[in-house]
């Protein structure tokens, strides 16, 4: 199975809902697929126009890493010297924090990643990880 852009298109409307149902602040939502190339993107209105590149980052570094944000944040955390050097590697397009989120189809395999900016990291998880499941596939923030 693949990320279709109408599944890409469907998990930014449903994440950019989510989080204006929690009241957050307007979220902007990347969906790549599994060769970290986009499909389809969507900046929340009144949103800072750099947050393209950081949704980016976020969903382009789940899917070299093969890790969600979260678990980039901890390693991270654990080993800043592995995440500088991949960082480095990867010409800086990586952004290790919540709101990453691997895409993976019913079966275990990763499809694609989403990226989400826009609030805090934990909430930009949060929204992505509905906009994932509506579309029946699972998330791994």
């Amino acid at each position: 199975m693949t990320l279709t852009v109408e599944n890409a298109r469907e998990i930014i409307r449903v994440t950019k809902e989510a989080g204006a149902a929690e009241n957050m602040k307007p979220l902007s939502v990347v969906v790549v697929d599994a060769g970290g190339h986009v499909i389809a993107f969507e900046r929340g209105e009144g949103a800072p126009p750099g947050r393209f590149d950081i949704a980016q980052g976020k969903a382009y570094g789940s899917i070299m890493l093969g890790i969600g944000g979260t678990a980039q944040r901890d390693r991270a955390e654990a080993q800043a010297y592995f995440v500088l050097a991949a960082n480095g590697a990867y010409q800086g397009r990586l952004v290790p924090v919540p709101g990453g989120i691997l895409v993976r189809d019913t079966k275990g395999a990763v499809i694609g990643a989403v990226g989400v900016t826009g609030d805090t990291s934990e909430n930009d998880l949060a929204a992505g990880e509905a906009g994932i499941q509506a579309v029946g596939l699972i998330a791994e923030g």
